[in-house]
């Protein structure tokens, strides 16, 4: 009775919305306002399909533009794709890269109307995308594609492919997905330094503001927020504090300096940070708790402005075209992690390359594990282990339980420890775009992308300057990027994982000699048959990489045509990145073996 029901009910939608004479119809369909779906929409588009995003915010950009988080965390030197070429318009606008330089969290700071300005600016130029902004969607459903009802406008869409972008994974909850929220215990995610027992606990969020310098004699004091309590603030920098290690005033707000003389409000410790789990409240819940992250957030104004003696530092007047000039929407730091084709922990991250994840990558990180629970009081004290940079894959945008659907923001499917590091801005631009990617794909090749061949994602990814593996060392600058990029995707040569401060780092270390005995036992785990191949000597000489080429095609059953590069003397050592060409020439062994969500070898 009930399929019944489900059919005639399903009928009746279809029929309506055939009824229905403001039908639009797109192949890709993106909902939401984070930073994953601009970027996802703009690469969509570009891909080849027809695009649609629909934008519940009046501005593009999410956390980093309209949350005003400005102050962009890691990948400075991993720039990939969109990240770099957005950022490289904000380079340009300010006068270079040094420019940005401002504060001291953070290599890339900006004024959030300008990140806007750049973000639309991107979008603009993709004559298959179109844009609503300040819309948001209505009903979701899927019959031979999806169909979304946007009531404002009145109008429904449809395409083949649906990607959420949104901040807490609403779309992805709203269709049906399964997800996580909280912390994961360490009995379900193998992570040791995860809880005991699992809990529903997440990471603060924040209402940002933008503070600006009006000058000296200029006071700028704000009203006396509603409830404002100054011992709620004491002890965020040096007043009122005994703590030593706490920052002095000046240098904590120095920490969100942005040009032309703004100031970030974002600072943790005794600062806007605002706990509530809201990720399962309705619309008009939601804003109930937002205005009181607000009023906190105010108060803090206050407190800098009264306490600190900053009052010429006033509300911008001249960022956010909001009436209380305060961010358009929250910084969210986490909500729901999607059950993906694989998940993501802190032991993939931990020691990649004694897991296989990493052959399947997407995007690049190197941000530490960096979790904000200061606002809530039964949050459980965890020592969050060192990581070197790291690769999120496939499987993590891709849901078990639904096809044609992606994820292009936080809602990725890692666990809550691995949260902390992959929710930075230059990662989420980097996951929307893949997501983007994947989307235009699918609709070309007419497959769900569970279906597509992860290879031929990754090679495009590649040719669109993105990193699939997290090498310092190798920018998309070098001639010998994509090879070494696919190469290390392999396993056939590893990288070299360093924990480091706060911008982690993997070595190619391409100028390198080739070691013989390192280099025959990773193509051991490549294919078992190399293992009758006889490497002599410590290191691999230019004669001894035709070698391995003939001996792979034979082994492979293949036509060998490449003679090497030639480019030294016969015998002579090779470095890394020079094996790394010539190999990824002669044998193309990306290109022979397809892996499977897990990144293991498919035969």
């Amino acid at each position: 009775m009930n399929f019944i029901w489900s059919s005639i009910i399903s009928l009746i939608f279809l029929l309506s919305c055939n009824e229905s004479a403001n039908q639009e119809q797109y192949d890709v369909v993106v909902l939401g306002a984070g930073t994953g779906a601009v970027a996802a929409a703009i690469q969509s588009a570009r891909s080849g399909a027809e695009t649609i995003l629909v934008n519940p915010q009046p501005w593009l950009g999410g956390m980093l533009t309209s949350a005003g988080v400005s102050a962009t965390d890691g990948n400075h030197k991993l720039h990939a794709g969109l990240w770099a070429e957005w950022r490289a318009l904000l380079r340009s606008h300010y006068g270079g890269p040094d420019s940005l330089f401002t504060g001291w969290v953070s290599n890339t700071m900006f004024e959030p109307h300008i990140g806007e300005q750049y973000w639309r600016y991107l979008a603009k130029k993709e004559k298959r995308l179109t844009i609503y902004d300040s819309t948001r969607w209505g009903d979701i459903k899927k019959l031979d594609e999806w169909l979304i009802q946007l009531p404002s406008v009145d109008k429904q869409i449809s395409g083949q492919i649906l990607i959420d972008g949104t901040d807490l994974g609403d779309v992805a909850a709203q269709v049906g997905v399964g997800f996580d929220l909280g912390m994961d215990s360490h009995h379900t995610t193998g992570e040791s330094m995860a809880p005991e027992t699992a809990n529903e606990i997440i990471q603060d969020f924040t209402y940002a503001a933008i503070l600006k310098d009006y000058g000296p004699g200029q006071n700028k004091t704000i009203e006396k927020p509603l409830g404002y309590r100054k011992d709620l603030y004491d002890c965020s920098c040096q007043h009122n504090c005994d703590d030593p290690k706490m920052h002095p005033c000046d240098v904590m707000l120095n920490y969100g300096k942005l040009p032309n003389q703004k100031y970030m409000i974002n600072w943790p410790f005794h600062g806007n940070d605002y706990y509530a789990n809201m990720v399962n409240l309705n619309r008009q819940e939601r804003d109930s708790v937002y205005q009181l992250a607000k009023e906190h957030t105010l108060g803090f104004v206050y407190y800098i402005q009264t306490e600190l003696g900053f009052s010429h530092l006033g509300l911008a007047d001249d960022e956010f075209p909001t009436t209380d000039q305060l961010a358009l929407m929250p910084y969210h730091r986490e909500g729901r992690r999607i059950h993906g084709m694989t998940q993501l922990n802190v032991n993939h991250i931990s020691k990649p390359f004694d897991h296989n994840l990493y052959k399947t990558g997407i995007a690049v990180g190197d941000y530490p594990i960096d979790h904000h629970h200061g606002k809530h009081p039964e949050s459980p004290d965890i020592e969050f282990p060192n990581v070197p940079s790291f690769s999120i894959p496939i499987g993590a945008i891709i849901p078990k339980s639904i096809d044609d659907f992606l994820i292009a923001d936080k809602a990725m499917s890692v666990t809550n420890i691995v949260n902390g590091a992959s929710r930075l801005q230059p990662v989420i631009i980097q996951v929307g775009q893949a997501a983007g990617l994947i989307a235009a794909m699918s609709v070309e090749q007419q497959k769900s992308p569970k279906q597509l061949n992860i290879r031929e994602a990754q090679r495009a990814l590649i040719e669109a300057q993105g990193y699939i593996m997290p090498y310092i060392d190798v920018s998309p600058e070098d001639a010998f990027f994509g090879a070494v990029q696919r190469i290390g995707a392999t396993g056939i040569l590893k990288g070299r994982p360093v924990p480091f401060k706060w911008a982690n780092q993997t070595w190619f270390d391409p100028d390198s000699l080739l070691v013989v005995d390192e280099l025959k036992a990773n193509l051991i785990e490549y294919d078992a048959g190399f293992s009758d191949l006889e490497l002599l000597g410590k290191h691999i000489s230019q004669s001894q990489v035709q070698d391995i080429i003939q001996f792979g095609c034979k082994l492979f059953d293949l036509e060998c045509q490449h003679d090497g590069i030639k480019i030294i003397p016969y015998n002579f050592p090779v470095t890394r990145a020079e094996f790394a060409i010539e190999l990824d020439l002669g044998l193309n062994p990306f290109g022979l073996k397809d892996v499977d969500f897990e990144g293991t070898f498919m035969e």
